[in-house]
């Protein structure tokens, strides 16, 4: 098939082996095949319904959906692969010297949505671009919970932390300050969960780790602490964002084991409802996988697949002191050293 040119090396930045594109699409639909299975197995019931699309301008994808399983009340798991001769604006305003070049991206996402209210909501997403002379790595996990459980939080953190410290000591503290600014409802001035790590722009260049927006935020202000780091090349990146990948089953499964046969009643369900409103704002607004599966012409049922099928809202809703309700918003929705927790 043909997609984007090849990318060329800028002065600073290292060159992809030539069939970068091949690998990391067949690795992304390998990662999309084993969490569908795990997931399968795990809720006991659900099967995944595959849908295959193709985009009209370059290229298609995978979507599954599994539906009123035991355990999930809904789960999306996709995998996409476009291309085309115009990156959209939401590209090009953070890396504009991709402007004019003809574009590849790829990548796996997604979205589980339990029946549960005590098991939390899980995002997965990883991606990889290139535009003529540039290429760079995303993606991230986290978490939201409906109920607080510090253990569930502590042990997500600590395995993805594992992840990233095989591969360089800074890259989980950077990466989960980035996940806490990244999930951030700036209209309820609240994060949308206990994060987990986000990353994006990861292109082996010598520099910050750091490569968002703020440059006052906690995540930047550590970063630039650092310092300028090390070029990495390609192969480097890669290996990594595989092994955050491999790291999802094992940080989310115990947890979901955990809490699947907890008991629970009508307060329980509403509050979760009501918590999984904050879900679709997050995505509706902010979230940068939908807005550039929108801008380029993407398969909406898939795009939108990260929405959950029942959701409430509730004019001026403040829960009642004192209960698990009051924590989750005291405690669990303000960015917390979870990695370190210790009962």
């Amino acid at each position: 098939m043909t997609t984007a040119s090849t990318a060329q090396p800028t002065s600073s930045q290292p060159l992809p082996p030539t069939d970068a594109k091949e690998r990391v699409s067949q690795w992304m639909k390998q990662i999309q095949d084993k969490i569908c299975q795990a997931l399968e197995s795990a809720d006991g019931a659900g099967k995944f319904q595959q849908d295959e699309w193709e985009r009209e301008e370059g290229g298609g994808g995978r979507s599954r959906v599994l539906r009123e399983g035991n355990v999930l009340e809904q789960g999306g798991v996709n995998f996409s692969e476009v291309w085309g001769s115009h990156l959209p604006p939401s590209i090009l305003t953070q890396r504009p010297e991709a402007a004019g070049h003809k574009f590849y991206a790829t990548g796996t996402s997604m979205v589980l949505h339990p029946r549960n209210p005590y098991i939390p909501t899980v995002h997965l997403n990883y991606r990889y671009f290139e535009a003529g002379p540039v290429w760079w790595f995303g993606g991230g996990i986290d978490l939201t919970p409906y109920y607080p459980f510090a253990e569930d939080a502590a042990h997500l953190h600590k395995t993805l932390k594992q992840a990233c410290d095989n591969h360089h000591p800074e890259y989980y503290p950077v990466f989960k300050r980035w996940c806490d600014e990244y999930f951030y409802l700036k209209h309820r001035q609240e994060t949308r969960g206990v994060g987990g790590i986000f990353f994006d722009y990861q292109d082996g260049r010598e520099g910050q780790l750091y490569r968002g927006p703020h440059s006052n935020s906690p995540a930047a202000v550590y970063s630039n602490q650092l310092g300028n780091q090390p070029p990495r090349n390609w192969e480097e990146i890669f290996a990594f964002v595989c092994d955050c990948g491999e790291a999802f089953l094992p940080s989310y499964l115990p947890i979901v084991d955990r809490r699947k046969n907890i008991e629970y009643g009508d307060r329980e369900r509403n509050f979760q409802l009501y918590r999984r409103g904050r879900y679709v704002e997050f995505n509706l607004v902010y979230d940068r996988g939908t807005i550039f599966g929108l801008q380029t012409n993407g398969r909406t049922e898939s795009i939108l697949m990260s929405l959950p099928p029942l959701v409430r809202w509730e004019y001026g809703y403040t829960p009642e002191p004192n209960t698990p309700e009051a924590e989750l918003y005291d405690t669990f929705l303000k960015p917390q050293d979870w990695a370190n927790w210790n009962p």
